[in-house]
């Protein structure tokens, strides 16, 4: 995965745009709301998600897997911004704790295990009380059955990425042990063109 993503940023730079998902604006405004200041953004990319977050005043620490996305997010954002080099599967790379986590289109990417511990290790990092809102691709997107099934709800684009489609039984599945508490479909355009169904999954750490 780390390898295909150096790919496609070396060939394509800021692939997707400059301009953030609608939900980022939004989150970010919920979070504001909420008092949050520290944020963590896994799959920081080139920071185009992270950028709402960063307008607002957040104190936003990334993770990406690719160097060429870190050097541009710093063309992009600054060059103050803190991400840390590598993948999701080998988080925590800090011992922080943080109020907020916002994570878009990256954890249909991961194989079951991955998936599991990204879930649980991002709620490891969550203050009580504090939130992490997640997007995974769903099984009403226009990619769902298309290519080599790999596994269950799994298939493998042209590209050679393999993609999970969640439904609601399996979001409950991996995430209802962690404080899950909305689950609704969102639709946001791809670079303003074609629109992809995701998930919107949120999830709440109780107060101690």
């Amino acid at each position: 995965m780390g390898e295909f993503w150096e790919d496609a940023f070396r060939e394509k730079e800021m692939m997707w745009g400059e301009n953030a998902i609608a939900l980022a604006g939004d989150v970010s405004e919920l979070f504001k709301q909420l008092g949050f200041s520290r944020i963590l953004i896994p799959g920081f990319g080139y920071g185009r998600n992270a950028k709402p977050f960063y307008d607002k005043g957040f104190e936003v620490t990334g993770i990406e897997i690719s160097g060429t996305a870190i050097k541009l997010a710093r063309q992009f954002l600054g060059r103050d911004v803190r991400v840390f080099h590598g993948s999701v599967a080998d988080m925590p790379f800090d011992g922080e704790i943080y109020d907020g986590i916002f994570c878009h289109a990256l954890i249909h990417l991961l194989d079951e295990d991955q998936r599991k511990k990204l879930i649980s290790d991002c709620y490891c990092q969550l203050r009580p009380g504090g939130l992490m809102i997640l997007t995974a691709i769903t099984q009403h997107a226009s990619t769902y059955g298309v290519g080599e099934k790999t596994g269950r709800n799994r298939f493998k684009t042209r590209d050679g990425v393999n993609l999970y489609f969640y439904d609601k039984d399996s979001i409950e599945q991996e995430f209802g042990s962690f404080g899950l508490i909305e689950v609704t479909i969102i639709e946001e355009a791809v670079n303003g063109k074609t629109s992809t169904k995701f998930w919107k999954i949120v999830c709440k750490k109780d107060a101690v």
